[in-house]
């Protein structure tokens, strides 16, 4: 078998990359992008004879698709914005395909992939992808469900790549449309910044005030729990950064800047939330933070035997302080997003995955499995059931 990791390149792909490169037996590993000078620095960091380079421009469709042809799975770590793009040309190539951020783009493509006998898996990094897992894990273990909340606190700097500015602008974005929670058997649109929640993350990482976020575990779960003949009254996503990060986003938010409106600086039109982008992509304030790494708590309420309980998740990974090699700093971020991607990468190119096209996480994955290849990696997720 023969995997296609585009993007490879960027912080978090590689260390996908470097993940299907220690623990998975494919026979070539692809670093695909348009970045060739990195990606053949990316290529001489892994140093393994499985790993080559290919210059690949998802904005140049035919010769994209060309050269997908020749691998059985792509692995894709490209921005939200190239998602839709990248997709159509998995499909069309007739490959296996998942990425890491699941906003819906894929969806058009499910008849392509049904067609060529593949899946997509959209969404499978820390969150989504790992949270689906731990709220699938309790929603098995549940004969009802009242209310579902998943959470987490992603501690990074707000701009180490363009990618992740992307992702700060996109999610607290006032015209989202796809802020939404499920209430009561529908999906309601919300604000910003709406419904703050004090959450106690696992240690080091504490409380902190968390808010609704477009993340796609919302619409999933609650497909999922449809399929199992079971209905939550309440389904709610929330994250947060770290608090620098949130009183910037919170003040670009009130002024109206995440609007990105155009105004002119010496006779040039530039959005101004891109004047912010480029300002914190290329100076220390952007780049650097105090704590680093991630923190997930999943909630899980309902009954069982017609006792209520209460199932809380969450995960812990080794330290960011240098104490454990590979984990320092912002690798104790990039890692834990970019393993469980190349473990579900792994799992499809094996079979694992029975269902044909675009197959969200639920539906395709053992949740045990996966704690079980993230234990291999040092992410535990640890359990705790009480009575309510």
């Amino acid at each position: 078998m023969k995997v296609l990791c585009l993007g490879g390149a960027g912080k978090i792909c590689r260390e996908s990359t470097l993940d299907l490169v220690q623990f998975s037996d494919f026979e070539e590993i692809a670093i695909g992008d348009y970045d060739e000078n990195t990606g053949r620095e990316v290529v001489a960091w892994l140093n393994d004879p499985r790993v080559n380079f290919k210059k690949v421009d998802v904005k140049d469709k035919a010769v994209a698709v060309k050269i997908m042809k020749d691998y059985d799975i792509v692995m894709d770590g490209t921005t939200i914005t190239l998602n839709g793009l990248s997709t159509a040309c998995i499909a069309e190539a007739g490959c296996h395909g998942i990425n890491l951020n699941g906003f819906g783009e894929e969806y058009p493509y499910d008849p392509v992939f049904k067609k060529h006998g593949r899946t997509h898996v959209p969404g499978f990094g820390m969150t989504p992808g790992t949270t689906d897992m731990m709220a699938k894990y309790a929603i098995d273990r549940l004969d009802t469900i009242d209310t579902v909340r998943i959470s987490h606190g992603a501690f990074r700097p707000i701009a180490f790549s363009p990618s992740i500015t992307e992702t700060t602008s996109y999610e607290y974005d006032p015209k989202l449309s796809g802020r939404v929670v499920y209430e009561d058997g529908q999906f309601v649109q919300v604000p910003p910044f709406a419904r703050p929640l004090d959450v106690e993350l696992p240690g080091p990482y504490g409380t902190h005030p968390e808010y609704i976020i477009p993340h796609s575990e919302t619409k999933t779960v609650a497909a999922y729990l449809e399929e199992q003949g079971k209905q939550a009254r309440l389904i709610e996503v929330r994250g947060t950064w770290p608090p620098q990060n949130m009183q910037l986003v919170r003040a670009l938010y009130d002024w109206g800047i995440l609007r990105n409106d155009k105004i002119k600086i010496a006779g040039t039109e530039i959005g101004i939330m891109d004047a912010v982008s480029a300002y914190l992509m290329q100076y220390p304030v952007g780049q650097e933070t105090k704590l680093y790494g991630y923190a997930l708590h999943i909630d899980v309420t309902g009954t069982k035997d017609g006792k209520k309980l209460r199932y809380l998740l969450t995960h812990t990974h080794p330290a960011s302080d240098g104490s454990v090699a590979g984990w320092e700093k912002l690798r104790a971020y990039t890692r834990c997003v970019g393993i469980p991607m190349a473990i579900a990468t792994a799992l499809i190119a094996k079979g694992k995955v029975k269902r044909t096209g675009v197959v969200v996480p639920e539906f395709a994955f053992d949740p045990e499995e996966i704690f079980r290849e993230l234990e291999k990696r040092q992410i535990f997720i640890h359990i705790n059931v009480s009575n309510l």
